[in-house]
This record gives C-alpha cells, sequence and structure tokens, in this order.
C-alpha cells in the first residue's frame, strides 16, 4: 500500500491537490475572487450573489489579463472573448 500526501483547500474543501504550492494559489485565487464578488455586489446592487460569484471567480482566474487590460493593454481583454484553442 503506497501513501499519498494530498493538499485540501481551506476555502475549497472538496479540492484535493498534489502540491502545497498549487493548493495555495488556489486559495488565493477564491480570496481575490470573494473579494471581487463582494466589491461587485456594492456597486451593482441589482447583481445576484451568484452572479457576483461568477464573475468574481472569472475574474480572479483571469487577473493577469485584466491587470493588463487596467494598464491600457485592452487587447488583453479580447483574448478572454476569443473561444479557446483546440
Amino acid at each position: 500500500m503506497a501513501v499519498e500526501v494530498v493538499y485540501r483547500s481551506s476555502r475549497d474543501p472538496e479540492r484535493l491537490f498534489m502540491d502545497k504550492a498549487e493548493a495555495d494559489r488556489h486559495d488565493k485565487m477564491l480570496e481575490l475572487a470573494e473579494a471581487l464578488g463582494a466589491t461587485l455586489m456594492a456597486a451593482v446592487p441589482s447583481l445576484s450573489e451568484q452572479q457576483a460569484e461568477d464573475v468574481g471567480i472569472f475574474m480572479a482566474k483571469h487577473r493577469e489579463h485584466f491587470a493588463k487590460a487596467f494598464k491600457q493593454n485592452l487587447e488583453a481583454l479580447a483574448e478572454l472573448s476569443q473561444p479557446p484553442s483546440s
């Protein structure tokens, strides 16, 4: 019988990771998504909690693209609207 070390995300207990750094990155992404979702709900009161969470997760997963766009590189956002290549 082999023994495996796995890491669990503290914010997403169902997800298991083989690497502690990967689990930490996932936790940080979820923390950012939560903050973004709360900010979006405050800015757009008609936004549902689920919509704010979904948009927050999307933005957190693609934070590099948004960071580039905020630095006047709007083409970075165009990459997100293109269908993924197979």
